[in-house]
């Protein structure tokens, strides 16, 4: 009896134990959070575009009016030398240069001496020329004399003829070497191996091809010069094929440069390209401006396209656009004395300091009049 309860004690043990271990293994398949990490911490960002205040009717309000405007389309361009106005700076006779008195990005004056070139072309000229000249002195004195024998009787006509046919052709010869030297740039009544190279207009040098000491070889060489007339420009746009329509030769367009942004100069679509570029599926429109003096070749500028056609666009106060990060933004009320920027896209200058607006606000929407003050309250 004694070794029966013994036993029973011990395999109650062990049933408790198998029971124990049972319920342990339950907890922890039913227990989620048991060996899982803890779960991930998430704040909220608050939006850089809304902004709260105390009073809000510290900033007025101003209503955006409807505005109807000429259809525009906005293409970027490069300043470019009118082609007609540019003007190479040639020198026939050939040589070594001896002096240089202008450099690129010079402005210069019609007939203004740029260069000074030492030529034996031009030695041989002047020779060819006096040799012409001692011809002819000696024919006309020939004729001269024949005339007198003539008169007499002591010649014959046909003797006549013959010097007056010398002498003609004496002088052929001097106005041919003349024009020969004044082709190559000498003066006939300086003789000189060294020849001026002049500038055949006025402008500005916008390449330059020689140095000093260096070697001309007439027209088959570079151009040692070219001057361009900038009084006049071209501004050379890439417009996109689907905006090609809206454009046609004669339309205007407002330039504005990035550098003088209160600078709003009239141009006039002179031509439009008959061939697209194949990768960017655009063609050049040319548009001729008038240079006040500013526009430099190479200038990136804006062009914006006035079209026939008319569109509603808003009108707001120019105080209430906010330049920042190189876009225009405005301030809307929000509600709950809250104001959300919203980012728009500004077009003209409109008469009582307005300003269009193309696209972000509609007319009838309000916005903050004076957002340079808000802006300043939101920093402090």
């Amino acid at each position: 009896m004694r070794f029966l309860g013994t036993e029973r004690v011990a395999v109650a043990l062990a049933l408790c134990a198998a029971f124990g271990a049972a319920g342990c293994g339950e907890k922890s398949a039913s227990d989620p959070s048991a060996g899982a990490p803890p779960p991930a911490q998430v704040e909220n960002v608050a939006n850089a575009n809304l902004v709260q205040v105390d009073d809000p009717k510290q900033f007025p309000l101003a209503t955006a009016t409807a505005f109807q405007a000429p259809s525009q389309l906005v293409a970027n361009g490069v300043v470019s030398p009118d082609v007609a106005r540019t003007v190479p700076v040639i020198s026939i006779a050939t040589g070594r240069v001896v002096e240089i008195k202008a450099r690129l990005g010079d402005t210069v004056k019609k007939g203004q001496v740029l260069l000074r070139v030492q030529s034996a072309d031009i030695a041989s000229a002047f020779s060819d020329y006096k040799k012409a000249v001692a011809d002819e002195a000696l024919a006309s004195k020939q004729l001269d004399r024949a005339k007198g024998l003539y008169d007499h009787g002591a010649i014959a006509l046909n003797d006549l003829q013959v010097a007056q046919d010398t002498a003609a052709k004496a002088q052929v010869d001097v106005d041919t070497a003349t024009d020969h030297l004044r082709v190559m740039g000498a003066d006939p009544s300086s003789p000189s191996p060294v020849v001026n190279i002049v500038a055949p207009i006025s402008g500005v040098i916008t390449d330059q091809q020689v140095t000093n000491a260096a070697g001309i070889a007439g027209l088959g060489s570079a151009n040692p010069f070219t001057i361009s007339d900038l009084s006049d420009v071209w501004i050379v746009c890439d417009v996109y094929e689907n905006d090609l329509p809206a454009i046609k030769v004669g339309d205007t367009a407002d330039i504005r440069v990035n550098g003088y942004a209160d600078k709003v100069l009239k141009g006039r679509v002179s031509n439009i390209g008959a061939v697209l570029d194949p990768n960017l599926r655009s063609a050049k429109v040319r548009v001729e401006v008038q240079n006040p003096g500013f526009l430099k070749i190479g200038m990136f500028v804006s062009a914006t396209f006035v079209g026939q056609k008319s569109e509603a666009h808003a009108s707001i106060p120019a105080t209430a656009i906010l330049h920042l990060h190189d876009r225009d933004w405005v301030y809307e009320p929000a509600g709950d004395k809250k104001f959300k920027r919203v980012a728009v896209t500004a077009g003209r200058s409109l008469p009582d300091n307005m300003q269009e607006i193309i696209s972000g606000v509609k007319a009838g929407d309000q916005v903050v009049s004076n957002a340079l003050v808000l802006q300043n309250t939101v920093e402090q």
